[in-house]
Order: C-alpha cells, then sequence, then structure tokens
C-alpha cells in the first residue's frame, strides 16, 4: 500500500522518517513508477529495483537522515522541493562519514491525488 502524503511539503519528512526507520517499503512508496535518484555519490539511477537496492544498502550501513525542508513551490500536478540534507553512514572501511548537501526534488500528484517523488538530486554534497 502506497503512503498517502497530501502535502508535498511533508516528503522529506516521512523519506526521514522511514529511512531512520528502517522501513525500505515505506522509503520506496514515497516515489512514482521510474523515478530517478541521484545518489549522494553522484551516480543516477532509476526504477524501484535500483532504488531498493540503493535504500537497502543505506539502510544497512546504519544510514540516518536528518532533512530540513527550506522552499516548496507547488503546482496542480507537480512540486519542486528544496531541502538541506545530511547523512550519517558507517563507509565500508567501517568509519562514519556525514555526507551533507542541498536537494532539488521534483515531486509529481499521483493518480490517487496523493504526492510522490519523482526526482530526488543531492547534488552539492560536502
Amino acid at each position: 500500500m502506497k503512503t498517502a502524503i497530501t502535502d508535498p511539503a511533508l516528503l522529506p519528512v516521512a523519506f526521514e522518517a522511514a529511512l531512520n526507520g528502517g522501513d525500505v517499503e515505506g522509503v520506496l512508496d514515497l516515489f512514482t513508477p521510474g523515478a530517478t535518484m541521484r545518489t549522494p555519490a553522484g551516480e543516477v539511477i532509476t526504477g524501484h529495483e535500483a532504488l531498493r537496492r540503493e535504500i537497502s544498502g543505506t539502510v544497512a550501513a546504519r544510514g540516518r537522515l536528518t532533512n530540513i525542508p527550506r522552499h516548496t513551490l507547488v503546482g496542480a500536478e507537480a512540486a519542486l522541493l528544496v531541502t538541506d540534507w545530511t547523512l550519517e553512514i558507517t563507509a565500508p572501511d567501517g568509519e562514519r562519514v556525514t555526507p551533507t548537501g542541498t536537494t532539488a526534488n521534483v515531486a509529481c500528484r499521483d493518480v490517487d491525488g496523493c504526492w510522490r517523488f519523482a526526482v530526488l538530486n543531492p547534488l552539492g554534497t560536502a
């Protein structure tokens, strides 16, 4: 069952809660079919299976996300969400690292009237 987000400004908050809770399927529910995401490492991935692998890897690495929504511009069927983020994660060598950045996301209203991410673009990582 898809997560029912009726205000696009709540998507970053729902994403943070699901990821920090280790809920891979809950995170995936926040995406449209065929959604595209740029990973913090700069790789562009598309589709639920690629997203599932990325989100599962983040959960396995004990990822802890903090999102700070900055701006939301809402149209009839699309919204632009600008969010500052910090992701504490365990690197392959076991060290905890904390990339940060600002993401410009695009959300779309789905056929059920709920909002879902179509594009996540967390460039500007440090």
